[in-house]
C-alpha cells in the first residue's frame, strides 16, 4: 500500500461537524486562541457555516484560559426596543457591550462584514457608528469573522492586527475527517490524494456533510459511483464540469493540443497515479497553475480552455474581464476575490478570465480611474495564495498578449503561454468535419475541398480578417440552415458552400462595362504571378466584390512563412503592378482601380529601399534619424526606379501571355469567380488540389 492511501480501520469511528473542526484546524484555533489571550484583536476570514463551530470550539479554549466572550449575533433579546431589525439589534446589541464594558473581555462580532456593508460607495450611517462604536472602548478585545471575498474598509482592517485565513481544508488533517463507514465507499483504503483533490476548497462542516450522503455498497468494485457523488456535491450551483473534449470536439491545431496535453494534462494525470506523498509533491511543482492563450479572435481559446478543464475533470468559471469592473471604490477587487474564492471551493476549477487585458494591461498604461492597477495587484495576490497542492487553473485569453503587465509572466503566475493561430488548411478541414458531422451537412468531397480552400481567403465583406472558426461555424449552420429551408437531402457541393458562406454579404454590382474593366485588371495580377517563380501559385480570382474591393486575386500560403528574400519582393512589385499594366495592355487607358496597388507597391518599394537595403543606394536604415537632403533624393530616386522596372516587367508578361490574359478574362467574366479548378490551363504553376 502507497503512503497515499490510508487503511480504513485507522479513521475515525464517528465524527460531528464540532470534532470535525477541532480536528481540522488545530492551528488556526491556537492562533486564534494566544493572540485574544495576549489582547491582540483577530480577524477570522471563513465560510458564513463555519463561524459557529469554529466559535464554540475556541470558546472552550478561552473558558480553560479564564476568558469570557460574549457573542453577537443579532438574535432578539427581551430587553430590546420595539421595531428593530437584523441590522439594528445588532449595532444595538454592539453598543450596549461596547458602554457596559469595565473590564477586559472578548467580544465575538460573527457578521463584521455585515456590520460594514457589502456594497460600494463608500460607509453607510450604520457603518460609520459602528466604526465609531469598535474604537469607543479600549478594554474590548474583538474577535470579527468575516466572509473570504467580502473587502472591509481599511479603518476596521487596521483594527485587527491578527488575521487568520480560513479556506478548505489542509491535506495532512483530511484523514482525521472521514470516518471508516465513509471511507469504505471509496475501496479497500481511502486513497487521501484523490479525495483531497475534490475537496481542497471544502470547509471541515461542509466536508462532513458531503461524505455522510454519499451513499452505495460498501468496498465496491467500482468506486465512481461514490466519486460522482462527492464531484457533484462540491460543485457551487453556477458552476459545471463542460462536456467538451479536447480531441474529439476541436478540430486541427495538433500542436496546440499535443502542448496542452504533454504539459498539463500529463502531469495532472500522473499526478492522480502517485503512489508517494514525495512523488505526488514533486509532480504538484511543476503544473503550471496560470496559462495564456492568445491569438486573434475567434480562433477558439476560450473552446480549449474549457477542453482543457474536462480533461482535468475541473469545473469551469468563465469570467469577463469588463464585467468585474465597478464604478465602485473596492467592489471591483472583491468581484475578483469572489471569483478565486469560488473556484477554490469548487476545486478541481479552471478560473477563465477573457479578455484578460481589458484590466491587467502593463502598469503604468491605464486610462480613467486606475482601478485596473488594484485589480491586477488583487489577482497576483491570489494567485500567490494558492496553496502548491490545490488544482485551481487560471486561464487568460487576450488577443494582444504584448500587452498584459509584465508581473503576470512571472514563473509561478502566467508561465505558460500558448498561441491559437489562424486555422491552416488541415486545420479548417478537421473543423469543417466536425460541423459536418454535427450538422447532418453532408458535404460532398468536392464541397469539403472548396469549404477549405474558399476559407482559406479573407472573410467576405472584412477584407482584413482571414476565416476563424467562429467563421467556419457560421457557415456551416447558414448551410444547414439552407438545407433545411429547401429540403435538400442530397450531398452539399460547392455551389452550396458558396452560399452560406456569401448569403448575408452585401456586393457593389457592377455595370456590364465596369466587370469588363475589373476583369482585366484582376488577370494581369494573376498573369503576372503566375509566371513570377518566386510567388505562390494563384489560389483564387474573383470579381463579384466579395472582399471589399470589387475584385482581387489571391494567392496560396507561402512554403516559406519566415524568410522573405529581395527576388520575392521584386516579383510582389511586379504583381502589384500587374493590374495596371494589363490595362494598358488590352485597354490602352488606365482607370482608377490601380490607385491601391500603386500605393502599396510604393510602400513595398520604399521599405526595401530605406528598412532592408535591398536597393542599390549605400546599404543603411534610413528611417532613424533625419536624411540628409541628397540621402533622401537618392532613397527617393532609388524607389522610383525599382517601381519604374517592376511595372515595365509587368506590361512585358501580359504583352507575351496576351492571348492567355484574354482567355482568362473571358473565364472570369463567365464564372465571376475562379478557383484553382477552375484554371488549370493557365496555371501551370496553379496549386495542386487538395
Amino acid at each position: 500500500m502507497s503512503d497515499v492511501d490510508v487503511p480504513i480501520e485507522s479513521l475515525p469511528s464517528a465524527l460531528d461537524p464540532f470534532q470535525a473542526t477541532e480536528a481540522a484546524y488545530p492551528e488556526e484555533l491556537a492562533q486564534a486562541c494566544d493572540s485574544l489571550r495576549r489582547g491582540l484583536p483577530v480577524r477570522v476570514e471563513c465560510d458564513k457555516q463555519l463561524v459557529p463551530f469554529f466559535y464554540r470550539a475556541l470558546r472552550d479554549r478561552l473558558k480553560a484560559l479564564g476568558l469570557q466572550a460574549t457573542y453577537l449575533d443579532g438574535r432578539p433579546r427581551p430587553d430590546d426596543p420595539p421595531g428593530l431589525g437584523l441590522m439594528g439589534r445588532l449595532i444595538y446589541h454592539l453598543g450596549t457591550a461596547v458602554r457596559g464594558a469595565v473590564e477586559e473581555r472578548v467580544i465575538v462580532l460573527p457578521h463584521l462584514d455585515l456590520l460594514m456593508g457589502s456594497g460600494g460607495g463608500g460607509l453607510s450611517s450604520e457603518a460609520r457608528e459602528v466604526v465609531a462604536l469598535l474604537y469607543e472602548n479600549p478594554t474590548i478585545v474583538w474577535l470579527g469573522f468575516k466572509d473570504l471575498s467580502l473587502p472591509l474598509p481599511e479603518v476596521i482592517e487596521s483594527l485587527f492586527p491578527r488575521k487568520i485565513s480560513i479556506l478548505g481544508v489542509p491535506r495532512t488533517r483530511l484523514a482525521q475527517l472521514v470516518t471508516q463507514a465513509e471511507g469504505r465507499k471509496f475501496g479497500r483504503t481511502l486513497p487521501v490524494f484523490g479525495l483531497y483533490r475534490f475537496v481542497s476548497g471544502v470547509n471541515a462542516v461542509q466536508l462532513r456533510r458531503v461524505l455522510r450522503a454519499i451513499d452505495g455498497e460498501d468496498f465496491p468494485i467500482d468506486p465512481t459511483p461514490a466519486w460522482d457523488q462527492l464531484r457533484r456535491s462540491t460543485l457551487t450551483s453556477d458552476v459545471s464540469i463542460p462536456d467538451l473534449d479536447l480531441h474529439r470536439d476541436i478540430g486541427g491545431y495538433q500542436p496546440v493540443k499535443e502542448s496542452l496535453q504533454k504539459d498539463i494534462i500529463d502531469l495532472v494525470q500522473a499526478h492522480q497515479r502517485a503512489e508517494s506523498a514525495a512523488e505526488a509533491s514533486r509532480i504538484e511543482g511543476l503544473v503550471p497553475r496560470g496559462i495564456i492563450f492568445w491569438g486573434p479572435p475567434g480562433t477558439g481559446k476560450t473552446l480549449f480552455a474549457k477542453a482543457m478543464a474536462r480533461a482535468l475533470g475541473a469545473a469551469v468559471i468563465v469570467v469577463s474581464g469588463p464585467e468585474l469592473k465597478s464604478k465602485w471604490v473596492g467592489e471591483s477587487e472583491s468581484n475578483l476575490r469572489r471569483v478565486f474564492v469560488q473556484a477554490r471551493q469548487s476545486a478541481p476549477a479552471v478560473i477563465i478570465f477573457d479578455e484578460l487585458d481589458s484590466f491587467a494591461s502593463a502598469r503604468g498604461t491605464y486610462e480613467g480611474a486606475g482601478v485596473e492597477h488594484s485589480m491586477v495587484n488583487t489577482m497576483l495576490t491570489e494567485m500567490d495564495g494558492f496553496r502548491k497542492n490545490e488544482m485551481v487553473f487560471v486561464v487568460g485569453t487576450t488577443n494582444f498578449v504584448e500587452s498584459l503587465d509584465p508581473a503576470l509572466m512571472r514563473p509561478g503566475r502566467f508561465e505558460f503561454k500558448l498561441q491559437i493561430p489562424y486555422p491552416n488548411d488541415d486545420d479548417r478541414r478537421a473543423i469543417i468535419q466536425i460541423y459536418d458531422a454535427k450538422l447532418g451537412l453532408q458535404l460532398s468531397a468536392e464541397g469539403l475541398d472548396y469549404a477549405v480552400q474558399r476559407t482559406a481567403d479573407t472573410v467576405e465583406g472584412a477584407a482584413d480578417q482571414r476565416y476563424t472558426g467562429d467563421h467556419l461555424n457560421a457557415m456551416a449552420r447558414a448551410l444547414a440552415r439552407e438545407r433545411l429551408r429547401s429540403g435538400l437531402t442530397g450531398p452539399s457541393g460547392p455551389h452550396e458552400v458558396e452560399r452560406a458562406l456569401t448569403a448575408n454579404v452585401q456586393r457593389t454590382r457592377l455595370t456590364p462595362y465596369e466587370e469588363q474593366v475589373v476583369a482585366i485588371h484582376e488577370c494581369g495580377h494573376a498573369i503576372c504571378a503566375l509566371y513570377c517563380e518566386h510567388l505562390p501559385p494563384v489560389q483564387r480570382i474573383s470579381i463579384q466584390g466579395d472582399l471589399g474591393a470589387l475584385g482581387h486575386v489571391r494567392l496560396a500560403d507561402s512554403v516559406n512563412r519566415n524568410v522573405v528574400t529581395r527576388p520575392e519582393l521584386l516579383d510582389r512589385l511586379c504583381m502589384m503592378l500587374g493590374g495596371r499594366a494589363a490595362e494598358a495592355v488590352i485597354r490602352g487607358e488606365l482607370s482608377a482601380g490601380a490607385a491601391s496597388d500603386l500605393h502599396h507597391a510604393t510602400a513595398v518599394a520604399r521599405d526595401m529601399v530605406e528598412a532592408l537595403g535591398m536597393g542599390q543606394v549605400a546599404v543603411g536604415s534610413y528611417r532613424v534619424g533625419e536624411l540628409s537632403e541628397p540621402t533622401r533624393s537618392e532613397v527617393d530616386t532609388e524607389v522610383r526606379r525599382m517601381l519604374i522596372e517592376a511595372e515595365a516587367r509587368a506590361r512585358g508578361l501580359c504583352e507575351e501571355h496576351k492571348d492567355e490574359l484574354l482567355a482568362l478574362r473571358d473565364l472570369l467574366l463567365e464564372h465571376k469567380v475562379l478557383d484553382r479548378q477552375r484554371m488549370p490551363a493557365f496555371a501551370k504553376r496553379a496549386a495542386p488540389a487538395a
